[in-house]
């Protein structure tokens, strides 16, 4: 469908003076303003396949010509191909689909996760608490707590909330909710701070230790048994958010590797963009043949792991041969080393996101 200019050559937008059917200064192109349904769903769909064309253009250079894109895109060839950023999110959006199923809403634990205490429960707990309190070592934030979980016994024990048997109150791991490895097994705060109490002043957690076993704690308390599966459902949500953090380190591990490059930052976060988005789709496509292929065909998903890494591994290096141009041995020293750094970055970003994880939970 022919498309209808204006006769007049001042820009719409931005108010250039026009030298053609596009602005030089922004890019608008000179349409008429009052254009028909037809016009503007055959300026949409040429968009889309543009786009469409763009994709299409860039996936098979990015698949079986390692490095040349990244070559292309310093040298200012851009037009035909997706910008390496957006190609990124949108291949990493399926890759984190595909990797991490679907899960629902935190729900809080239900009334059967916990038990209700006996009088003898309660004043025994009450009798520990008013250590805590009178103890003049107890931090202040400490007393708050203990004050508060006090009134809290007398307000059960006020309207008659201890009618089960003793040994109710014997409740194994599972009743109480996940424990987090290394945490206390108290059930509460103001219990682990009366065991604290206890304790010679040298033997005391510190205040990072205790923070960590409040967050513990509040996990129980808030989902029971489910503590462990929201924890990580919440962590595999942040995977994606660190892995974009981590191509900026990744860009900088290439830049001190390949120093006598003298590459700017940014030409390795170029070719950091476009080698994550061949790893993302590949291991995609994998996973996608996993899925269609018969459960009976068991031993298939040790062969595509063993070829996914090798592909991958002959990619990093032929990438690296032609967007650096090094000899193959020394292709294969620089890339032995950036692995290793790679490893430990990703290993302490792993740390980082756990525990961002288990005090935002």
């Amino acid at each position: 469908m022919k498309k209808h200019y204006r006769k007049e050559n001042d820009c719409l937008n931005c108010g250039c003076e026009l030298q053609g059917k596009f602005c030089y200064h922004c890019g608008q192109e000179n349409l008429q303003m009052k254009e028909s349904f037809g016009h503007m769903m055959n300026h949409a769909i040429s968009d889309y396949f543009h786009f469409d064309d763009q994709f299409f253009s860039t996936i098979k250079p990015l698949f079986f010509k390692p490095g040349f894109l990244s070559t292309e895109y310093l040298a200012g060839r851009r037009i035909r191909y997706l910008h390496p950023v957006k190609m990124y999110i949108f291949i990493s959006l399926i890759y984190f689909l595909l990797l991490f199923q679907p899960v629902s809403e935190p729900a809080k634990a239900n009334n059967t996760d916990g038990k209700k205490e006996t009088k003898k429960t309660l004043t025994a707990q009450k009798k520990k608490l008013d250590s805590v309190i009178n103890d003049p070592n107890t931090p202040a934030f400490g007393k708050d707590i203990a004050n508060d979980a006090k009134t809290h016994i007398d307000a059960n024990v006020a309207k008659g909330d201890t009618d089960i048997d003793e040994s109710d109150n014997i409740v194994n791991e599972d009743n109480r909710g996940y424990r987090i490895p290394g945490t206390t097994r108290d059930t509460t705060y103001a219990q682990y701070l009366a065991d604290q109490q206890k304790r010679p002043a040298s033997e005391r957690n510190g205040f990072f230790v205790r923070m960590i076993n409040k967050k513990a704690i509040d996990y129980r308390q808030k989902y029971g048994s489910r503590t462990k599966e929201v924890f990580f459902e919440q962590f595999k949500h942040n995977i994606p958010k660190m892995m974009f953090l981590m191509l900026p380190l990744c860009a900088l591990i290439f830049l001190v590797t390949f120093w006598s490059n003298k590459k700017y930052y940014v030409e390795h976060l170029i070719y950091t963009f476009h080698l994550h988005c061949f790893i993302f789709l590949f291991l995609a496509i994998i996973m996608l043949i996993e899925l269609i292929t018969p459960a009976s065909w068991a031993g298939l998903t040790d062969w595509l792991t063993i070829i996914a890494t090798g592909v991958i591994i002959w990619y990093l290096y032929k990438s690296m041969r032609v967007f650096y141009k090094r000899n193959p041995f020394r292709t294969i020293t620089k890339m032995i080393g950036s692995a290793l750094m790679y490893t430990v970055v990703f290993s302490f970003c792993i740390a980082i996101v756990f525990l961002v994880t288990a005090l935002l939970l």
